[in-house]
């Protein structure tokens, strides 16, 4: 689900790009290869801003929930499902450093205006293969600001060379393999004699 919401965040944010009339300029890529020696990568991020994901973390909040479910007679037991909140940067490598700083300003003016994703307000290419196995979802997206060590420390690690960017929390995305830990009856009624405290 992890490339599915990527992927999500991406087309919304260059459709929204192109409705206000600029160029569809977020690519899904990892900022850490700008440099590198790969050529293709090195291409694809060329005038672009990179959408990368740089860390996730799990809901330890919801971590212990129960997860079963009734079907026909039996009660499924499954292991707890996985909420993630994922860290993404948006990173601006525009030929033009005006270029950087106007992109950034418009996805967040994006996101200001649209912080919870949901199947039912989110237009996204269904046509994709890689988006087949997508179900219901909701996320919502909030702007994350790192203090300046945090993010000499992101750079260092993506390697060195800071560009415009501006860093989101993505919460919170689940992930579940529907597979059966268990199984047992379904409890329809409780048996047994209620007693009431007599007076002495």
């Amino acid at each position: 689900m992890i490339f599915e919401i990527i992927q999500i965040i991406t087309e919304q944010v260059n459709n929204y790009l192109d409705e206000i009339g600029l160029e569809k300029t977020v690519v899904a890529e990892n900022i850490a290869f700008l440099e590198s020696q790969n050529e293709t990568v090195s291409a694809n991020l060329e005038n672009k801003v990179a959408l990368t994901l740089i860390n996730l973390d799990e809901e330890t909040t919801l971590k212990n929930f129960p997860n079963h479910s009734a079907e026909n007679d039996k009660t499924i037991y499954k292991n707890s499902i996985i909420n993630l909140n994922l860290y993404l940067i948006f990173s601006a490598n525009r030929t033009k450093y005006i270029n950087s700083l106007n992109d950034l300003s418009k996805i967040i003016a994006f996101f200001q205006g649209k912080k919870v994703f949901t199947q039912a307000n989110t237009i996204y290419n269904r046509n994709n293969v890689a988006m087949n196995n997508i179900e219901n979802f909701r996320f919502s997206v909030e702007l994350y600001t790192p203090s300046f060590e945090e993010l000499n420390y992101i750079w260092g690690t993506l390697g060195g060379k800071q560009l415009p960017s501006a860093l989101y929390k993505v919460s919170m995305i689940q992930i579940e393999r529907h597979i059966a830990q268990g199984e047992g009856p379904l409890i329809s009624k409780i048996h047994g004699v209620t007693k009431t405290n007599e007076p002495s």
